[in-house]
């Protein structure tokens, strides 16, 4: 850590160690005040959150104050999050995606037109309250459906096409504003949904007696005990390195056709050696070990995202901006509540992607999946929807959002 001062303010340099470790105790930190707070238990409120969201409120307070600034190296938060998204690369397999079936293919057109409708709303609101209504799209799916990393990647390009000045500025906190918003309401909508509705949950539909559960996970014990897990998780990682590896040299090649986030080229490769893995049975012993690396790489991620949030510059975003984003946030709830949990079933797979849809709809799949698993960690997994979802929300929607808004820039 480098500590100085620069008039009066003291500012604290965390490196990228540091930072992870910053992540870590303040992950277990959010753990320990879960099992003290019955209402973070109770709304379904993830560890990360918990945790992440008092500590940037409290930084951004101090910020704000003039008091500290700590400036978090974030080179291993952006490897942690291509990591996270290489291995829904390596969950995309041909079989699996066609266990989705016409439910991925609708949810997919929902929220696509979704995309369409925020940009919409938001060039509206934004011509209505005097502004170039391109800020609309800023404040659209290029920070809602795309998340941090699309507007980081399309706010400098808006500014260098169109003279949009401050666009990055405006996408980025447009997005930090939602996905802090979303990873607040997406646990309590999933609870909501489940009351109201009195949706069965699969631990209230589970088939097997807890005695024969019981002996299953004794007799599972036995086997582990006498087995390592380092070959396969050696294995898996250096799978996702690789492909992460070869992902740059494929984003840097399609950079020169499309504007797409940096993770795409990652995702690409690794889709392509997981269908080829499947052919030779490959991936059938890698499973596990691939979604440990997934699980640990999100936590981390989200931790270390939420932690440099700086929530005080919130408080300076522009009336009509904060407008837009109070639009745009009732009608997400509208269009999650009365379309995706309503078209898709009104069962527990239709409450998790309602959820999972608020979370990469104003704000990133990560978001989206961190209110999942707030929600499994309670209730029981749902596998069907979070392989939509995660197929969805950090695949498939990134190329068609790409296109949506390259064609209302264009308009």
């Amino acid at each position: 850590m480098d500590l100085t001062n620069l008039n009066g303010l003291w500012i604290l340099k965390v490196d990228m160690i540091q930072a992870v470790a910053f992540a870590v105790l303040t992950y277990y930190f959010g753990t320990w005040l879960k099992t003290k707070i019955q209402i973070l238990r109770r709304l379904s409120v993830s560890s990360p959150v918990v945790g992440g969201i008092i500590v940037a409120i409290t930084l951004s307070v101090l910020e704000g104050m003039g008091i500290l600034r700590v400036e978090f190296d974030t080179t291993l938060q952006k490897q942690l999050m291509l990591a996270f998204f290489t291995t829904i690369g390596l969950m995309a397999s041909l079989k699996i995606v066609r266990k989705g079936g016409m439910m991925l293919v609708f949810f997919l057109i929902a929220v696509s037109i979704l995309a369409v409708m925020q940009n919409v709303l938001g060039m509206s609101l934004a011509s209505m309250l005097g502004l170039d209504a391109r800020y609309g799209i800023m404040v659209g799916s290029v920070s809602l459906m795309g998340g941090l990393g699309t507007s980081a990647a399309f706010g400098p390009y808006f500014e260098q096409t169109y003279g949009l000045t401050g666009a990055t500025a405006v996408a980025i906190t447009s997005a930090t504003f939602a996905m802090t918003n979303s990873l607040i309401t997406g646990g309590p909508i999933g609870e909501w949904l489940i009351r109201r509705h009195k949706v069965l949950t699969p631990k209230q539909t589970a088939s097997i007696p807890e005695t024969a559960r019981m002996e299953h996970i004794e007799m599972a014990n036995l086997d582990d005990a006498n087995k390592t897990w380092t070959p396969e998780l050696m294995r898996a990682i250096a799978i996702v390195l690789v492909c992460m590896a070869l992902g740059t040299v494929v984003s840097k090649g399609l950079s020169h056709f499309i504007t797409l986030p940096a993770y795409i080229g990652a995702m690409i490769v690794a889709c392509i050696v997981r269908n080829i893995g499947d052919i030779f049975g490959y991936f059938d012993k890698e499973s596990k070990a691939i979604n440990a690396v997934a699980e640990i790489s999100l936590v981390l991620f989200v931790t270390m995202a939420i932690n440099g949030l700086k929530l005080h510059e919130l408080v300076h975003l522009a009336i009509p901006l904060f407008v837009i984003l109070v639009a745009q946030f009732m009608m997400l709830v509208l269009f999650a509540r009365w379309v995706l949990f309503q078209f898709f079933g009104k069962d527990f797979d239709a409450v998790m992607l309602t959820v999972g849809g608020c979370g990469f709809c104003m704000g990133a799949t990560s978001t989206g999946l961190t209110n999942m698993q707030g929600l499994a960690e309670k209730y029981g997994p749902s596998p069907k929807a979070y392989l939509i979802v995660s197929l969805v929300g950090a695949f498939l929607i990134d190329f068609i959002n790409a296109l949506v808004i390259t064609w209302f820039g264009a308009l």
